[in-house]
C-alpha cells in the first residue's frame, strides 16, 4: 500500500499545491528518498469531513504508511527515515540546528513596520551563521550530500526569497555567496520543483500576515 500524505492546497485554488514549508519538507524527503506516495491536497479553509474524522487537530502535513494518520514534520520525517533508511539523510548531531531560527528572524522581518526595529539585523546574522557553516561544510549543511536539515531549510528559503522579494525588495546580499549558491542547488533540484508551490501562492499565503 503507497504511503498517504496529506498537505496544503493553494490559497483559492484546493485543486493546486499550496505554500506549507513544513508540508513541502515532508514531500521533499519522499521525493528524495524515491518513496512512492499518494497526496491528498487540503483546502485548510474548507477541511473535508474524513480529513477531520481521522485528524481532528486539522493540521497539514500529516501521513499514513497504512495504518493511521500521524502529524508534525518532524516526527513524520524521523520516520520517513526509520522506515525507509537509504539514500540516508541523516545529518550529525551537530549539524542540527544549523539554520534552525532562520524562519522565525523572517518573519519577524517580513512582519515588521519599523526600519529600525533590528528584525533586519537579526535575519542577517541568521544567514551570516550559515554563510560561515556553508563556506567551511558546504555545499550543502553535510557537505556534498544532502541531508535532512536541507530539507526543512530549502521550503523555508524559498519562502524568504519570494515573500521579502515582493513585499519588501529585499533579498539575500550577494556577500553571502555560499548561502545564495546553496539555496540556487536546493532550489533547482527536481525533488524541489516537484514539491514547491507557485511564487503566486506563496505570496498569496503570507499577504494577510503582512498587511492584516
Amino acid at each position: 500500500m503507497a504511503v498517504e500524505v496529506c498537505v496544503k492546497a493553494a490559497v483559492g485554488a484546493p485543486n493546486v499545491l499550496g505554500d506549507c514549508p513544513f508540508s513541502q519538507r515532508v514531500l521533499l524527503t519522499l521525493e528524495e528518498k524515491k518513496v512512492p506516495y499518494k497526496m491528498h491536497l487540503i483546502n485548510v479553509s474548507d477541511k473535508p469531513k474524513w480529513f477531520l474524522e481521522v485528524n481532528p487537530e486539522g493540521k497539514v502535513p500529516v501521513i499514513n504508511f497504512g495504518d493511521k494518520w500521524i502529524p508534525d514534520s518532524d516526527v513524520i520525517v524521523g520516520l520517513i527515515e526509520e522506515k525507509y533508511p537509504n539514500p540516508s539523510l541523516i545529518a550529525p548531531p551537530e549539524f542540527v540546528s544549523v539554520g534552525s531560527k532562520i524562519f522565525s528572524t523572517f518573519v519577524s522581518f517580513l512582519k515588521s513596520k519599523d526600519p529600525s526595529d533590528g528584525t533586519e539585523q537579526a535575519l542577517l546574522d541568521e544567514l551570516k551563521a550559515l554563510e560561515e557553516h556553508l563556506k567551511a561544510h558546504g555545499p550543502y549543511v553535510n557537505g556534498k550530500n544532502i541531508c535532512s536539515v536541507d530539507m526543512s531549510l530549502a521550503p523555508k528559503l524559498y519562502h524568504l526569497e519570494v515573500a521579502l522579494g515582493h513585499f519588501k525588495k529585499w533579498c539575500v546580499p550577494e556577500s553571502l555567496s555560499h548561502v545564495r549558491n546553496y539555496m540556487k542547488l536546493l532550489f533547482e533540484r527536481e525533488s524541489f520543483q516537484k514539491t514547491k508551490a507557485a511564487e503566486e501562492y506563496v505570496i498569496a499565503g503570507w499577504a494577510p500576515k503582512v498587511n492584516p
